[in-house]
């Protein structure tokens, strides 16, 4: 399966523009990726983004739009994408490395999660809707790196949890003002109703994942290596910075500044040059993520 994409160069424009704008973190260490895979990074993220943000926009009409998503999804694999320019490289994408059209629909099944208002009763069913919107990614962009090994898709797995979970400790504030709610009811039971203390139990939910993660960069290409382990470490930095405010993310949203970034950036290069260990070794929720891969049409 050949690697090498080459986008029309309005269409790239138009996806480097619209991750710069709306994700600089991603941005920031797709800049790293090898130009092999840096223009499909582009259009896979940028295609995935644009549909999140529109099921965000409000709640009203959600379900709406992910119909809509659906419809647009379903062009891009018949081959008539519509005329927009990230419909067009992701539909080059879908093309060129063979993504199952599973995982689009999956992360489509997430978002309508959220259109739905969906809340979670157990840290299980909170798993299957991270790896809808976010696992999902990571698999895709695996396939555009060029690996299939199914260790690997766990492991690809693992960091797009582990990155989601981040993103709900940080927002818990933000989502709560919108209607949602994502922290697990048992959780929030278990730890007596105290918002604080479930931000924490999920940001260690999330380092598990993150330490399983870094078992499977080593299985990457060595182009790719730099810029994973790059995203990983300015990702889980943000719960870092959750947990110097307290773990208060009612009152004040975290993050990490670009100084800081570009140190974490240089700490991760060593990761280039990492060899195979004990990438095999169990991760926090192994049989649960193999059972989605499957689900998606890829080995696990």
């Amino acid at each position: 399966m050949s690697t090498a994409l080459v986008l029309r160069r309005d269409d790239r424009l138009a996806c480097r523009s619209w991750i710069q704008r709306h994700s600089k973190s991603f941005f920031l260490s797709s800049l790293l990726l090898p130009a092999r895979v840096r223009q499909a990074s582009w259009a896979l993220y940028a295609f995935c983004r644009r549909a999140d943000d529109a099921v965000d926009e409000e709640r009203a009409g959600g379900m709406a739009r992910v119909e809509a998503l659906r419809a647009r999804l379903e062009r891009v694999y018949a081959g008539r994408a519509d005329d927009d320019p990230i419909d067009r490289a992701f539909a080059a994408v879908v093309a060129r490395h063979e993504i199952p059209r599973a995982l689009p629909e999956a992360l489509l099944d997430g978002m309508e999660m959220d259109a739905r208002g969906t809340r979670y009763a157990s840290d299980d069913e909170l798993l299957v809707y991270c790896f809808r919107v976010a696992a999902t990614v990571g698999l895709m962009m695996t396939r555009v790196m060029g690996t299939s090994d199914d260790v690997a898709y766990v492991r690809a797995a693992d960091l797009g949890v582990a990155m989601q979970l981040t993103n709900i400790a940080r927002d818990v504030g933000e989502d709560e003002r919108r209607g949602r709610v994502y922290l697990p009811a048992a959780l929030l039971e278990g730890n007596g109703g105290d918002r604080r203390a479930a931000v924490r139990a999920i940001l260690a939910r999330a380092d598990e994942h993150y330490r399983a993660a870094d078992r499977g960069v080593p299985l990457l290409p060595a182009d790719c290596r730099f810029a994973i382990a790059s995203a990983r470490k300015i990702y889980s930095a943000i719960g870092d910075a959750i947990a110097k405010n307290g773990y208060d993310s009612i009152s004040q949203r975290a993050f990490v500044s670009l100084p800081r970034k570009l140190w974490l950036v240089a700490r991760a290069l060593p990761a280039r040059f990492s060899s195979p260990g004990d990438a095999h070794a169990p991760g926090p929720a192994d049989e649960a993520l193999r059972a989605q891969i499957r689900a998606v049409g890829l080995p696990a």
